[in-house]
């Protein structure tokens, strides 16, 4: 068994201890240099998760200060379309009443038009009397003027009973003792194109009955006919 203290054991050992050493403190600088590493790979992480980590707290405040923007934007459209829609149903409304109003006037003017119509119907339908009137005029002038001796004459009164443009009829040859003697008849148009006896001279009590006859047949030469044997009639009593 060798000694413990024979040289060449205890260098054998002390080289042993030695390259165990160094082993151990190559171990302990491989295994600080991995930590070292480790810990720079750590710090790289953490800084460039860091990075993300603030770029995307940026982006979120972009994208929430882009949302309130938004926000902001559609309460302004909303009141403004709010404001648009009051400014539109009033618009509407005015077109309503516009619309009311234009059918008013138009139903207005349909009923002008009738009314004209109507007027222009009545105008002619006036005219036309007053034409068959003229003409039964001018025959009667002819026939009691020409065949027995009617004077007609255009008379203005502005006294209460005769006022106006009249016509007095002036028969003569109606008293056998006086051919001369005048027996007068005065008559007019009333506003609804109507004859109207004023007066006769001498008067001759049946002449109601006469106008309202002249009234509904409008026949003025059979109205004076029948006026001429009145004054006949009255003259031989």
């Amino acid at each position: 068994m060798t000694s413990i203290t024979d040289p060449s054991l205890s260098d054998s050992f002390s080289s042993a201890m030695e390259e165990i050493q160094n082993k151990q403190r190559k171990a302990c600088e491989e295994l600080m240099d991995a930590t070292t590493e480790a810990c720079q790979s750590h710090r790289q992480y953490v800084k460039s998760a860091l990075d993300t980590c603030l770029k995307k707290f940026k982006d979120d405040e972009m994208v929430f200060e882009t949302i309130q923007t938004f926000k902001r934007d559609l309460e302004q459209n909303s009141a403004s379309l709010k404001e648009k829609h009051g400014a539109i149903s009033e618009v509407m409304s005015e077109i309503q009443q516009k619309e009311l109003q234009r059918a008013d006037i138009i139903q207005k003017i349909e009923k002008l038009n009738e009314e004209h119509a109507k007027r222009k119907e009545l105008i002619e339908s006036q005219n036309k009397a007053n034409k068959d009137r003229l003409r039964n005029l001018q025959k009667a002038r002819l026939v009691f003027q020409e065949h027995l001796g009617m004077e007609i004459r255009t008379i203005h009164g502005k006294t209460q009973l005769i006022k106006g443009e009249k016509l007095q009829f002036v028969f003569r040859n109606i008293n056998p003792s006086d051919q001369d003697s005048p027996y007068v008849v005065t008559m007019g148009i009333n506003e609804d194109k109507t004859y109207q006896i004023v007066s006769s001279d001498p008067v001759i009590e049946c002449m109601p009955v006469l106008e309202r006859r002249l009234q509904e047949t409008n026949n003025l030469p059979a109205f004076l006919a029948n006026v001429r044997k009145e004054f006949i009639s009255k003259a031989r009593r």
